[in-house]
């Protein structure tokens, strides 16, 4: 009988543990329950929707990119006009009442160690549970990334980065610098102009905007360069770095008016705003780092995945170094569709695993 793990109690032993709840953990829990297998989903949120929940209210679902079904139920008849947080959190809590994936939350996982017999200790806020394999579906929002330049301990205004983002209203007035070339700071360029004095935009290279359609077969070119990277054991890159930014209507418009003229990053960072070489200069209020997140796996550092060029190498979706661990939502899967395959393909080479383990088990 399939035990979800709601009601079990630390110290426990289960087949998988599964450390997240957003799109990659519950796709991740749907493909265990199908599969019968025990497990636990942790999740450190304080109620369904994974990273969605923290998302600034003026991200209307209607400007959401590419955000796809969980396997087994789609959403559908959502107001685009509502905020995502709000969409998704609902999509998501529907989601596990009708799957019954009462997950545990909120619970923070401090570290997984080599446990007894072979099995993995998870350690938590709850306690610990042993489990023969682990699925970390932990994203990246938790990590936002913050580059250091010179004489940014002297600016005198605000600097917030994407994650402390509440949306545009907080910079009526202001002259705000905008750091990075992603789609968070387009979205949050369009939005901070229509209200701020004055706005400007820097990236450290040119921005490649997309124009034309985006298909199935130019979406795995670009999850390919990103698996590259993940496979030889490089930190994942996002897939819209490869991918370019796409060219909407939005973001014409914002290109016609001038609010996406993007200056090269700035040389240091002044008390009043942003120093180049050439002597040029930006005063500012605020600025916003929209620098992009990095994986949230500080917790598995005990098992001794990274390899030397600082990423954890991946097969598909599992860890080189031990094959119980399985990233999914890492590198290449770091989209919503390709959470919910790698969801289903790491059960499936848990599955395996476990059975093997069961073969080789002496008869008692």
């Amino acid at each position: 009988m399939w035990d979800s793990g709601a009601d079990a109690d630390a110290d426990a032993d289960v087949d998988v543990v599964v450390v997240g709840a957003g799109q990659a953990g519950l796709s991740s829990a749907y493909h265990l329950t199908r599969a019968g297998l025990d497990h636990v989903v942790l999740d450190h949120a304080p109620r369904p929707g994974g990273a969605w929940q923290f998302r600034w209210p003026s991200l209307t679902y209607g400007k959401v990119h590419g955000m796809h079904a969980l396997p087994g139920m789609e959403l559908t008849g959502a107001d685009p006009l509502r905020p995502s947080s709000e969409v998704i959190g609902e999509y998501f809590a529907a989601y596990e009442d009708r799957f019954g994936l009462r997950i545990r939350r909120p619970v923070d996982v401090s570290a997984v160690r080599e446990g007894d017999g072979g099995r993995l200790r998870v350690e938590t806020s709850a306690g610990v549970w042993s489990a023969r394999a682990l699925i970390n579906a932990t994203g990246n929002w938790d990590r936002p990334f913050w580059p250091r330049y010179p004489g940014q301990e002297t600016f005198r205004g605000r600097q917030l980065h994407t994650a402390d983002y509440a949306g545009p209203q907080e910079f009526a007035g202001a002259r705000v610098i905008v750091v990075g070339g992603g789609t968070s700071a387009v979205q949050h360029l369009l939005e901070i102009a229509e209200v701020a004095a004055e706005t400007t935009w820097v990236t450290r290279r040119p921005p490649v905007f997309r124009d034309g359609g985006f298909g199935e077969a130019e979406g795995r070119a670009a999850v390919a360069l990103v698996e590259e990277r993940v496979r030889r054991g490089l930190p994942p890159q996002s897939v819209v770095s490869v991918t370019g930014l796409p060219l909407n209507e939005a973001v014409r418009g914002g290109l016609a008016s001038g609010v996406l003229d993007r200056r090269p990053v700035f040389d240091r960072i002044t008390a009043t705003g942003a120093a180049w070489a050439d002597g040029s200069r930006v005063d500012a209020d605020a600025i916003l780092w929209a620098t992009g997140f990095r994986a949230a796996v500080d917790h598995l550092a005990p098992l001794r995945l990274r390899e030397p060029g600082g990423g954890i190498r991946v097969e598909g979706t599992r860890a080189v170094r031990d094959e119980r661990i399985h990233l999914v939502g890492y590198g290449p899967s770091a989209s919503t569709v390709g959470a919910n395959r790698a969801g289903g393909a790491a059960v499936r080479e848990i599955r395996r695993l476990l059975a093997r383990e069961r073969a080789a088990a002496p008869v008692s």
